[in-house]
């Protein structure tokens, strides 16, 4: 989850006011970075490379660089499994073929995400450690089917941000805190923060985060990164720790659109156990790789641009109003501007929602996915938490989780209310917007660039983001590297109609392959200069 709307309002300063500096952190060369699913399956296919030759690479990765060197800290637990599961796949490969583009290929998955394996499942909370998942959650049981080696686990902001409104993105007492890869000293925002990092660094082939507003997409953006969040229902989210059944999502955070297009095959499809996914029921995959054409892509497509969404940041907006030209000189029909709902209208009454639904959501899937853990109940983590304050609440408290104990539950008048409420200024206004100007997307800027740690007043989001109007209406936003600002990465998102996925690829791929601005990480301790 994404605590933008429920902090006060902070100045963007602290996102950075001067040119990179040279201090790169020495790091091993790797032989397989920055390559995607496009450069490795033909390798894997043909035999040249093994998958357990492929996992160990990542897995020397890790220990070089997220365990040492700039010790990124961004994968919480590896699996101990995965060389054998790799080598299996390769005997599989050679005996009957492969299953499909995933076969042997590393993925990294967030630590709220259950697997029925060796590693545990705990959102980064002590107290979920000895929890013992009966079953893998869904989207993990598609991604073995596919043929992916589960390399690990990523750190994640704890319990996906939802514990207090001052936390520090990027830290779980079990984890710690992970860097973000191109700026050490900076904050890779969350909370799928281990896997924006993971991906940035190459610690694997692709990743997998969460979402209930802002959790995929920020730390995808501020990590140049293409990052996804689907449409609420394409994706399970069985298994997953939950904050908001009306809200949450899981989504590829990728190098490349074309990768997110190969994971979001992989990921999507109707699931019993998950009602939001019923419109799948019966449907026919979607080939979203089949969807990418190009530069061509984005001719013809009708794109707004929320500009009441902009950062008014003098170094950030000028790179969006570039990739609005880029989108015109493709071939778009730019609609300039497109008004849409203030997330005021319905900022209060998301929050009303996410916390009565988590109280709800949470204690169900503690009874379930669990047990062993010295919890049950919400009311038991918030006991848990101070009992063990020194670890858990050192760095900020709780109130988010007392608050949402003292909820009602999902059939209270104000839960009620509020949710009515998001549905009529969220998603209907979205909606409409969408039917009104016949728009295939609309852009804005992701967020801001990413700030520097602090740990004693909390995050710095400031007033720039435009995660809550997909993330309240259930719709899709896709981020894309759009460019830089002061040494830091800069996202334009592209935000459509319910089930767009294949649209919003088709035309971000377009945009980045007319673009390019994915760079690799250098690994500097800082993009700022000291004051003088």
């Amino acid at each position: 989850m994404d605590r933008r709307r429920f902090l006060s309002q902070i100045p963007l300063a602290a996102a950075g006011a001067a040119v990179a500096a040279d201090d790169a952190t020495p790091v091993p060369d790797f032989s397989f970075a920055e390559l995607g699913v496009a450069e490795l399956a033909p390798r894997l296919a043909d035999g040249s490379l093994k998958a357990v030759t492929l996992a160990q690479a990542y897995l020397d990765r890790i220990a070089a660089i997220d365990a040492a060197g700039p010790a990124l800290r961004s994968v919480i637990e590896l699996n101990p499994d995965a060389l054998d599961i790799a080598r299996a796949l390769d005997q599989e490969r050679a005996a009957k073929g492969p299953r499909g583009p995933l076969h042997g290929v590393p993925v990294l998955i967030k630590d709220n995400i259950a697997t029925a394996d060796r590693m545990a499942t705990t959102a980064g909370s002590l107290a979920l450690l000895g929890a013992k998942a009966p079953r893998d959650a869904h989207l993990v049981a598609r991604l073995r089917a596919a043929g992916a080696v589960i390399l690990g686990k990523t750190n994640l902001s704890e319990w996906a941000n939802i514990r207090s409104s001052r936390s520090t993105s990027g830290w779980s007492a079990r984890g710690g805190f992970t860097k973000h890869a191109y700026a050490l000293d900076r904050n890779p925002s969350g909370s799928s923060s281990g896997s924006g990092t993971a991906a940035a660094a190459s610690l694997a082939t692709l990743t997998v985060g969460t979402e209930t507003d802002g959790s995929i997409t920020s730390p995808a953006s501020v990590q140049n990164l293409v990052g996804l969040k689907p449409t609420v229902g394409l994706v399970s989210r069985d298994g997953i720790v939950p904050i908001s059944h009306t809200q949450d999502t899981a989504g590829p955070m990728v190098r490349s659109v074309h990768d997110c297009a190969v994971l979001l095959a992989a990921l999507a499809g109707h699931d019993p156990r998950d009602a939001a996914t019923k419109p799948l029921a019966g449907r026919a995959p979607v080939d979203y790789l089949a969807a990418l054409q190009g530069e061509r892509g984005v001719k013809g497509a009708r794109i707004g641009v929320a500009r009441s969404f902009f950062t008014h940041h003098d170094r950030i907006d000028p790179v969006i109003e570039e990739a609005i030209g880029t989108l015109r000189a493709l071939g778009a029909v730019i609609v300039d501007p497109v008004e849409l709902p203030s997330a005021e209208r319905y900022g209060e009454a998301e929050f009303e929602v996410l916390l009565t639904e988590c109280k709800h959501g949470l204690n169900a899937w503690l009874a379930e996915f669990g047990r062993g853990a010295p919890v049950k109940t919400l009311a038991e983590v918030i006991a848990f938490n101070r009992r063990e304050a020194a670890q858990e609440m050192a760095y900020f408290g709780q109130e988010l989780f007392e608050q949402a104990q003292a909820k009602g539950g999902l059939g209270s008048a104000a839960y009620r209310k509020a949710l009515a409420t998001c549905r009529r200024e969220g998603r209907a206004s979205l909606a409409r917007v969408i039917a009104r100007h016949r728009l295939d997307a609309i852009v804005a800027p992701t967020g801001g660039l990413a700030w520097l740690t602090d740990t004693v007043n909390g995050d710095h989001y400031g007033n720039a983001s435009f995660t809550a109007p997909a993330a309240v209406a259930g719709f899709p936003h896709l981020t894309v590297p759009a460019g830089w600002a002061l040494g830091l990465p800069v996202g334009l998102s592209f935000v459509g109609k319910a089930w767009s996925e294949a649209t919003l690829l088709r035309i971000g791929h377009g945009f980045e392959q007319a673009t390019r601005q994915r760079r690799a990480p250098k690994f500097l301790t800082s993009v700022g200069q000291p004051l003088r």
